[in-house]
């Protein structure tokens, strides 16, 4: 059986990718979303969970928010750990500022999830149109849901109902459409 693993730096990107990923990759490949206790526990611990991973036919993908730092710098080095552990391909892919900026790209899933009317007008206004600019997506989520919204049972309610499709979030376009390559490479 072939194996998607993804490994996400906190458990809220693992339980949103629990609910989204199996509307986007096959039911005949095993998803495993493994959660880390922050980027600097996943740093690491990635190299030894890659060289020991023993499952044939696996694919790996990292998320990581970007935060403060600069996107190419933080997706560099998580390259050079995979490399380092003989793993080059390991798609490496990088939340533009934080998780919480993709859920800014669908506020009708947040909308839906969290069941709070009145999200979805907010999407057209402009410091919202790029949710990958918002400064600190995690505050502003709170704020427009009254806090309403929690880390991890809020991703896992908006997990369920973000589009695939979405486009809003370069960051996250730039996954969906890593983890299809994946899977589609793997049919070939």
């Amino acid at each position: 059986m072939r194996t998607l693993v993804v490994f996400t730096e906190e458990m809220s990107a693992k339980v949103m990718l629990e609910s989204l990923l199996p509307r986007l990759v096959p039911m005949e490949i095993h998803i495993q979303c493994v959660a880390f206790e922050g980027k600097q526990d996943l740093e690491k611990q990635l190299p030894i969970k890659l060289k020991g991973w023993r499952t044939p036919d696996t694919h790996f993908v990292i998320l990581r928010d970007q935060d403060s730092g600069n996107c190419h710098d933080v997706k560099r080095n998580l390259q050079n750990i995979c490399e380092a552990a003989n793993k080059p391909e390991v798609l490496v892919r990088i939340a533009c500022r934080e998780l919480e900026s993709w859920y800014f790209g669908d506020l009708a899933a947040v909308e839906i999830g969290l069941e709070i009317d009145g999200l979805t007008t907010l999407q057209t206004n402009a410091k919202y149109r790029n949710p990958d600019n918002i400064i600190n997506p995690s505050t502003e989520l709170k704020k427009i849901t009254k806090n309403r919204y929690h880390k991890v049972s809020g991703s896992r309610v908006i997990g369920k109902h973000l589009s695939i499709d979405n486009t809003r979030s370069r960051s996250f376009w730039n996954f969906i459409n890593g983890v299809h390559r994946i899977i589609t490479s793997e049919d070939d």
